[in-house]
């Protein structure tokens, strides 16, 4: 597939240019996911608002000072880390291009670049408020409503999203990372679950803090989740992360990277020429988890079974005739499920589904224990056909994820009834 924009435009155009290396495929589809999120939210507290279920709140702010020593440190910080990277990446060359991830987490860099770029964002800060300065600077009081503070919202959620999703992935799979540390230490393996728990929390602090109604909150949340969630999984499938699902036995790939039908023992065959991978990856090659779909004529094969070339994590086999020590050049020996198509596919039907129902549900949280219900049933049946840690709990063997999925389903119903009849008391109390 497409680990970054370069890969992308040599295969659709035949362009070689080595710059768009720095456009992970993955972080650009999450970035379109966040984009498409705030707009939905901004749209749906807009909504509420006119509605009169949400208000503004009425704060103090000073207007005509100069700007400050912190913002002007913080913008000079943002652009040396930019020019730092970004003059860096074309100082470099091809030590840089072939391992673009590794260089972003690296040290390396162009000092020279980041004090340009650094002083640049300082000098255009102190433009911008030296042109708004006042004799006198004074205080005014404005009145700031719900969706004009989606931007803040959506900064929270991606910084403790992140923040979560990473934590959960090191605890889903402990053992591996006291082992090997350090390569943990990259933008790949993000749980999603971790990611929700813990900008949840912190979403319900901001919230609070401001005054906003959470129980709205959450309702206006509900469809751009969904959304968001299946914006992000075009990048799993896009850049190939490993998010795949359990390997398709009715298929292998050939030497030359191409799909095509199988038996059983062919399949036997390519897992013990590829041993390492797999013993590494699931510890015995008896224990191997897969199924043996064959694709209907009228569908194309890749949905049922698909080798992620030039996946991301350069996982599998190189293709023959590839330069050594090039990244990407990999694709999977047995082909998978990709499961983060359909994920896709499906958030994007759920994601109709609730802006459909939106207007129906009228008692707060109400859509949002519907989001639960749904978010933890899509995720609880693609686990059945995902590669994942299990636990050992009473002789049953279940992921994270399907803990979790199972927890949203129950809370959801639980939360349904709860709000729902606490909406009608409330309803039946006299004014």
């Amino acid at each position: 597939m497409y680990p970054n924009l370069y890969f992308l435009l040599k295969s659709w155009f035949g362009v070689d240019l080595p710059a768009a290396r720095l456009v992970n495929m993955f972080g650009f589809f999450v970035a379109i996911a966040f984009i498409g999120a705030a707009f939905v939210l901004s749209r749906e507290l807009k909504r509420k608002e006119a509605a009169g279920m949400l208000s503004p709140t009425e704060e103090m702010i000073v207007v005509g000072k100069p700007a400050t020593l912190t913002e002007l440190i913080i913008n000079f910080l943002i652009g040396f880390v930019f020019g730092y990277k970004l003059v860096g990446f074309f100082v470099l060359g091809a030590a840089a291009y072939e391992d673009t991830q590794g260089y972003l987490l690296s040290t390396q860099g162009n000092l020279l670049g980041g004090l340009v770029l650094g002083a640049g964002l300082v000098y255009l800060k102190w433009r911008e408020r030296r042109k708004q300065e006042l004799p006198k600077p004074e205080e005014r009081k404005v009145r700031i409503y719900p969706h004009d503070r989606v931007g803040d919202i959506v900064i929270i959620a991606v910084i403790f999203g992140f923040l979560g999703a990473k934590v959960f992935h090191v605890l889903e799979n402990w053992d591996d990372f006291v082992s090997k540390p350090a390569s943990y230490i990259s933008f790949a393996g993000l749980t999603f679950y971790g990611g929700l728990i813990v900008a949840g929390v912190a979403v319900y602090r901001y919230a609070r803090k401001y005054q906003i109604r959470f129980k709205i909150l959450l309702d206006a949340f509900a469809p751009t989740m969904m959304l968001a969630y299946a914006l992000g999984r075009i990048g799993c499938q896009v850049a190939g992360d490993g998010d795949w699902g359990i390997l398709n036995s009715a298929y292998v790939s050939t030497p030359q990277g191409q799909v095509e039908l199988s038996d059983t023992s062919r399949f036997q065959e390519t897992l013990r020429a590829n041993s390492a991978e797999y013993t590494e990856q699931f510890g015995t090659l008896t224990d191997v988890p897969h199924l043996s779909v064959k694709a209907p004529a009228f569908l194309p094969t890749w949905l049922f079974a698909y080798n992620y070339p030039h996946n991301v994590l350069s996982e599998g086999k190189r293709f023959p005739g590839s330069p050594p020590n090039t990244t990407y050049e990999s694709f999977l020996p047995v082909p998978v499920f990709p499961t983060p198509f359909y994920e896709t596919v499906t958030c994007l039907l759920l994601f109709g589904g609730l802006m459909a129902l939106r207007r129906h549900i009228l008692f707060p949280g109400g859509l949002f224990a519907v989001y639960m219900v749904m978010n933890g049933a899509e995720r609880f049946l693609v686990e059945t056909i995902r590669v994942n840690t299990k636990y050992d709990i009473l002789g049953i063997h279940p992921s994270q994820a399907e803990l979790i999925s199972s927890g949203l389903i129950i809370s959801g119903v639980l939360l349904w009834f709860y709000w729902k009849n606490l909406a009608a008391r409330k309803a039946a109390q006299p004014v």
